[in-house]
């Protein structure tokens, strides 16, 4: 017998769908091959198994199904696969950021243009971004496998078609250059940088993570990672800190064409140092958003080069 809990996750942000336990008979009836992985724990509770990736990709399907309206989501084999709930708490605080300049309103409308750094092989930043505010999004990747599975994702559900574009950085040293046009002018960046300085450092995290979720998976040298990832996606040379330092560099250049520049910093004890970068860039406003999931605690910083004068006359 199952037991009922309706436990609120307080820590995600009051707008996210996903604050309570999942409900697994409306996943289901959304759903159905979710069924086959979901089963009762020894606190009777229902759930999937966190350490299998499949679970988590049909999971991710049920999700994307039963609240976003998207009717046909795939990734390939060994790609990232998102945990949703976090994803959308930083669509959330994006939109909370957009609304202070904003006369304090948010801003639901087609015109608002976001850039996703990053956007992997899952799409899902655009995806929540256009569903929950109806945003319109340019994503990026330097993996042409990846940027061609967004693509059948955009295809398989029309109503992304008009919403959302795709680009490949086809020079992985960059961020925004090649991508950011004379003429281009974005509301807001994001980006989940790569965690990782290196693919052995990547892999280490890796096995940690699969023996927390599975202690029987303790003595697996090989773990089949539950949430995969590709190189890209994991790691790059210099870390999180290396390409955040390089995205403030460049935004520098863009200064006058975008909004507020934001993106995800995993280790906090790498803040002390972008601060420095974003002093020494001119950032007129700096922001650090603090966001928790589960036992994972992240933030967002937020930068932009505009005065207030300039944030109030932003044209949506």
């Amino acid at each position: 017998m199952k037991a009922n809990d309706n436990s609120e996750k307080n820590i995600l942000h009051p707008r996210n769908l996903h604050r309570n336990r999942y409900d697994f008979e409306k996943l289901i009836s959304s759903c159905p091959e979710l069924k086959a992985f979901v089963a009762i724990n020894k606190h009777g509770i229902e759930t999937i198994d966190f350490s299998d990736p499949n679970a988590v990709k049909t999971l991710n399907s049920a999700l994307l199904k039963t609240y976003y309206d998207i009717q046909n989501w795939d990734i390939p084999k060994n790609y990232l696969c998102p945990p949703i709930p976090g994803r959308a708490d930083y669509i959330h605080y994006i939109a909370d950021l957009l609304a202070e300049s904003n006369n304090n309103e948010i801003p639901k409308i087609p015109t608002v243009l976001g850039l996703d750094v990053g956007t992997g092989s899952n799409l899902i930043y655009p995806i929540l971004g256009n569903s929950i505010y109806n945003w319109s999004f340019v994503g990026t990747d330097i993996d042409k496998k990846a940027i061609q599975n967004c693509s059948k994702i955009i295809e398989a559900n029309p109503k992304l078609i008009d919403s959302i574009s795709l680009q490949q950085q086809t020079e992985p040293r960059f961020i925004f250059k090649n991508i950011i046009t004379p003429e281009d002018r974005f509301t807001f960046t994001m980006c989940n940088p790569p965690f990782h300085a290196s693919a052995e450092e990547a892999n280490k995290s890796a096995s940690r993570k699969v023996t927390n979720l599975n202690p029987k998976e303790k003595r697996n040298t090989n773990p089949v990672l539950n949430f995969g990832g590709q190189n890209a996606e994991l790691w790059c040379n210099g870390g999180e800190i290396g390409f955040i330092t390089q995205m403030i560099y460049e935004s520098a250049k863009y200064a006058s064409q975008v909004l507020w520049f934001t993106t995800l910093v995993s280790k906090k004890e790498n803040l002390s140092s972008i601060y420095k970068t974003l002093k020494k860039v001119n950032a007129v406003s700096v922001k650090t958003i603090d966001m928790a999931q589960g036992q994972k605690t992240s933030r967002i910083v937020a930068w932009s080069f505009l005065n207030n004068a300039q944030h109030l006359s932003w044209k949506f």
